[in-house]
């Protein structure tokens, strides 16, 4: 096997330097016996799961500086039988950008991170590479009254952002942050680089929302700006079990929440902590509102008094700085913050999702703070629907959780202990909760959301139609059909895949 993988890497060498004859390949390659292959492997691991000697590693890591490499890097994988992993910013869950059972290359685009923004016509190209963070700091240079409706993680790269969906605090004012699309450049299996005209209407449709890493190399979005006005405002209230009125406000909220003013994004966390020596359960409103304290204290006195919203509890700032405080850094944190990558930076972590469509009744809240200080340790982060996420057609992007949804789920455990106990221990907690929750999500599918990958799902080693359809329907719902169509007609010898990725057909009446 040795042999075989170094006379590949010789063959895949000279393929490269045929196709970017203008530059010497060597300097983009970076195989297992070169001094910087295990930083550059490490580099955007996000999810230290897959930090252990025995996790499976690229024969070697392509880091392009050009549109042209990516294309050389595609042809050339395929003609000597490897398989090709993409990696953005590493945020991927469950690895699968640069882990795989198969010998395979992983291509990590992080030095192509160009953005241009064009705030005449409000619209940015945002390359792959680049991260949220960089995103949202070069929209900030150009205007005070624009900014992207995307994920609160600066360090999450754009491209499987977007291709995934993508969502953050307006949502609920303008929808996912795939919904903003209106071009991109991707690489296709022929190593050919199409724009949205030349790609066709139905590709362009399936990688905003259905995972780009099915069809092919996204190397950049085309995005529109919205607006948002000079001064936002900023809240979180917490409440522990014990007070009078931590249930009324979960329960509350859900009804509220995703029926309120669509400039209203309220996440609603539910964490196990400890108190008093033991552990008990926190229910935290986090809350992001496109205009002024006024607006918003008003606004909840008379939609959710049982929350007891102050101007004090307010904080007024630009969206930019609500970004930050998104992020979890202080206020006033220079937004030079947002360019910072945080290479090397993972947790032990876990993660799962679900949608609510009908309100958890008061005895079920109940029932669930008592599972959630059973378990310790998993919380999960609510976030409201509604708004704008209910008038756009299920179908209009491949994202099908539209209209119909009160709220998405995401479950969340992160640990710092290494070894497979631990490993076991924790996943099963994260496991134990998304089941009892079972009584109270949607069914028939049950849904999940893509950008939160979970392989328990469900997984695929053939590829069909039918093992794609397991997790394939909880992603994408009513739209599986149709992202089956355009991996068939685009890359019918399934070239890019992975353990949860889009099977071609084998015919059409499969």
């Amino acid at each position: 096997m040795t042999i075989s993988i170094s006379f590949s890497l010789v063959f895949f060498n000279l393929c490269l330097n045929k196709y970017i004859p203008s530059h010497n390949a060597s300097a983009i390659v970076f195989s297992k016996s070169n001094p910087s292959y295990s930083s550059l492997y490490r580099a955007y691991m996000r999810n230290s799961r897959f930090s252990t000697n025995s996790t499976p590693k690229p024969a070697v890591i392509i880091t392009p500086l050009e549109e042209s490499h990516v294309s050389a890097a595609v042809i050339c994988t395929q003609k000597v039988g490897f398989h090709l992993k993409v990696r953005g910013g590493g945020h991927d869950y469950e690895g699968l950008s640069y882990v795989s059972d198969e010998p395979f290359f992983m291509l990590d685009m992080f030095n192509m991170r160009s953005i241009s923004v064009d705030i005449a016509n409000e619209m940015a190209w945002v390359q792959a590479g680049a991260t949220l963070g960089e995103l949202y700091y070069n929209i900030w240079q150009r205007s005070n009254v624009h900014g992207f409706p995307a994920g609160v993680c600066p360090t999450v790269g754009a491209a499987g952002h977007i291709s995934g969906a993508g969502y953050g605090t307006m949502l609920r004012k303008y929808g996912v942050s795939a919904d903003q699309v209106v071009d991109a450049k991707i690489v296709d299996v022929n190593g050919k680089i199409l724009n949205r005209q030349a790609m066709g209407e139905d590709l362009f449709w399936a990688i905003r929302g259905g995972g780009a890493a099915s069809f092919g190399v996204v190397l950049a979005y085309k995005v529109k700006l919205v607006s948002v006005p000079e001064t936002v405002t900023v809240f979180r209230v917490e409440r522990f079990l014990g007070d009078n009125d931590t249930t009324d406000i979960a329960f509350k909220w859900q009804s509220v929440a995703p029926a309120t003013d669509k400039n209203l994004f309220m996440r609603m966390l539910l964490q196990p902590m400890p108190r008093n020596n033991r552990t008990t359960l926190r229910v935290t409103i986090k809350a992001l509102y496109l205009g002024d304290a006024n607006g918003v204290v008003a606004l909840l006195g008379n939609e959710f008094p049982e929350l007891q919203l102050t101007k004090e509890q307010c904080i007024e700032m630009r969206w930019i700085d609500s970004v930050l405080w998104w992020a979890n850094f202080e206020v006033g944190t220079p937004l030079t913050k947002l360019l910072d990558r945080d290479a090397n930076y993972a947790f032990f972590l876990k993660r799962k999702s679900d949608y609510v469509q009908t309100p958890i009744p008061r005895d079920g809240l109940e029932l669930l703070w008592e599972k959630i200080i059973e378990l310790r340790h998993v919380g999960m982060g609510l976030n409201p629907y509604g708004g704008r996420m209910s008038e756009i057609k299920a179908t209009e992007i491949a994202l099908p959780h539209r209209a119909g949804n009160l709220y998405k789920i995401q479950y969340g455990i992160n640990w710092e202990e290494p070894g497979d106990d631990a490993d076991m221990d924790y996943r099963s907690r994260a496991r134990k909760l998304h089941k009892f929750m079972t009584q109270f999500v949607s069914k028939n599918p049950r849904r999940a959301y893509l950008n939160y990958r979970d392989i328990d799902i469900g997984t695929t080693k053939s590829w069909s139609y039918e093992e794609g359809k397991v997790y394939g329907e909880s992603y994408y719902n009513g739209n599986y059909d149709r992202l089956v169509d355009v991996k068939t007609a685009t890359d019918p010898n399934n070239f890019f895949r992975n353990a949860q990725s889009i099977p071609p057909r084998s015919s059409k009446t499969t």
